[in-house]
């Protein structure tokens, strides 16, 4: 079984209590795919300097925010890790090239937990945890997930967990209802990434802050994109692009879905 690797915009802590066509999408998405034997995330909340990946036996739910309803903080995930899975990942990137740590105590961000609630409720396939490293970029991240594509063929599902469009600062400064239509600036950025993407412009994605229009507007900051290219990555060269949703949250948070299937997978399919 070969899973797509998935990018997905986890949105608003919120997301799992306030109805929006996100939060419809992702509650039918892990119900489309074939059932994972396990979930690997890369979380835009994880940050480190070098590659690490959790291995604990269940996984703590982490409420890494503050100043939401009570409600929010007694949501929960225990979802059981897989020590021996995250111990062969790290082998993996280290087989890569890449530097790997392992973190035998950190439980799941709301980057990985919030969007799982949604997809998989039961929390009973086992998930791990996989940090970025803002610094080094989307052609460190593209690296990445290319190191981690032989997993889709054992049946883990990979997930890169972000945000298409993220500036928090408009967020606030607008105060904006969550129906609210996105603006131009963000519209023409969504754009032109889905473009890219589907025509296969890996080079002009990897360069996305100086090519596309109006990227530090919607990313003042990398961390919340770079998922992405792990995602992209994981499915190796030549990837087929699907959008499977998108929407926006507050008009300036896209929630835009994509899968990424391998080279192989998408000569088959055509």
């Amino acid at each position: 079984m070969t899973l797509p690797s998935i990018f997905l915009s986890h949105g608003s802590p919120m997301l799992p209590l306030t109805d929006s066509a996100a939060r419809d999408f992702l509650l039918g998405l892990g119900g489309s795919l074939s059932r994972p034997k396990a979930i690997l995330v890369i979380s835009a909340h994880w940050e480190t300097d070098i590659p690490v990946v959790n291995a604990v036996a269940t996984n703590e739910t982490i409420h890494d925010f503050y100043g939401f309803p009570r409600e929010l903080y007694q949501l929960s995930y225990p979802a059981p890790g897989a020590p021996d899975l995250a111990m062969a990942i790290a082998a993996r990137l280290q087989a890569a090239g890449l530097p790997v740590g392992v973190d035998r105590e950190r439980g799941l961000d709301h980057g990985a937990w919030v969007p799982l609630l949604l997809m998989y409720p039961q929390a009973d396939i086992p998930v791990l945890q996989l940090s970025i490293q803002t610094e080094r970029g989307p052609a460190h991240h593209l690296a990445l997930g290319r190191a981690l594509a032989p997993l889709r063929d054992e049946g883990v599902l990979i997930i890169g967990s972000g945000s298409f469009t993220h500036n928090l600062g408009e967020f606030r400064k607008r105060r904006l209802d969550i129906d609210d239509p996105a603006p131009s600036w963000v519209v023409d950025f969504a754009d032109w990434v889905h473009k890219a993407a589907i025509e296969g412009r890996i080079d002009d994605l990897v360069n996305y802050r100086r090519l596309a229009p109006h990227a530090r507007d919607n990313h003042p900051t990398d961390e919340h994109f770079l998922p992405l290219f792990a995602a992209l990555g994981a499915a190796g060269e030549g990837a087929r692009v699907e959008r499977l949703h998108n929407s926006a949250n507050y008009g300036v948070l896209r929630m835009d879905v994509y899968a990424f299937h391998g080279a192989d997978e998408a000569k088959a399919a055509a």
